[in-house]
């Protein structure tokens, strides 16, 4: 995955957490529904920022992504 596509898709989900957090304030989305899709929101943008993290601390290139539950589990 190149580094401009990663970076799009963090434009992307920020955009879509505004909208969800927008939806919630015009009464257009629940706030469970909110809930649910910021936490799945929040942890691919955590694995895209680690990806991007690893792909420039590497000599070489790392494309691939980890695991929700290792990118997830660095604080515990």
């Amino acid at each position: 995955m190149e580094e401009q596509t990663i970076l799009h898709r963090v434009s992307e989900l920020v955009a879509e957490e505004h909208r969800l957090r927008s939806g919630v304030q015009a009464g257009t989305i629940s706030a469970e529904d909110e809930h649910a899709r910021l936490a799945a929101v929040e942890v691919e943008l955590d694995q895209c920022w680690d990806l991007l993290r690893r792909r420039r601390a590497a000599a070489d290139s790392v494309d691939t992504v980890r695991p929700a539950a290792e990118v997830e589990g660095y604080l515990q």
